[in-house]
């Protein structure tokens, strides 16, 4: 017989989802560091550095019953975690800092964190010694995670493409048990 609900969860074992984990925790501490928290930017940019890691943990475990769910939801982390990037380059070119460019040597220091596989908040921390540094560092890291997220939801895609959906396994286990 056909297996009706696809196994799903195991988000935090994915690399977008660990990204976003360290983003949310890092502009956590970079509001409460760099921004008044009587402005509305600290709430807009914690919300969105949380959606981008809520979706991805709620989309995973949906996909059981609803890949067209679950690659919705990627797709709504991926648009929050872009929205929280153009508060980054905002507070940068408001505060008439330097944004790095992709060859900034700072830059690149920053993406090879990625490939660490202890990488957490940690890593990073030594960025979060000013709001420049730490809004560059996050830049890097939300652009990483995005890419991540491309990569998931072309794969996502894909899958249901070739697979189909609960709605197509309901199907198909009702045609097999007559």
């Amino acid at each position: 017989m056909a297996e009706i609900i696809s196994p799903h969860g195991g988000y935090r074992d994915l690399m977008s989802y660990q990204g976003a984990t360290i983003i949310y925790d890092l502009t956590t501490d970079f509001c409460k560091k760099y921004i008044s928290g009587y402005s509305r930017t600290t709430d807009q940019m914690v919300q969105a550095a949380r959606s981008g890691k809520q979706n991805i943990a709620e989309g995973s475990m949906a996909s059981g019953t609803s890949k067209k769910t679950e690659l919705k939801l990627v797709s709504v982390a991926r648009a929050s975690l872009e929205e929280l990037l153009a508060d980054y380059e905002d507070y940068l070119r408001q505060h008439h800092f330097l944004q790095w460019g992709r060859d900034d040597p700072r830059a690149i220091e920053v993406r090879k964190l990625a490939y660490r596989s202890d990488k957490s908040y940690k890593t990073y921390e030594p960025y979060m010694t000013s709001g420049e540094l730490a809004a560059n560092a996050l830049i890097c890291l939300i652009h990483q995670t995005n890419y991540l997220l491309d990569q998931q939801m072309r794969s996502l895609e894909k899958s249901f493409m070739e697979e189909g959906g609960f709605t197509e396994r309901l199907y198909k286990a009702r045609k097999e048990r007559q």
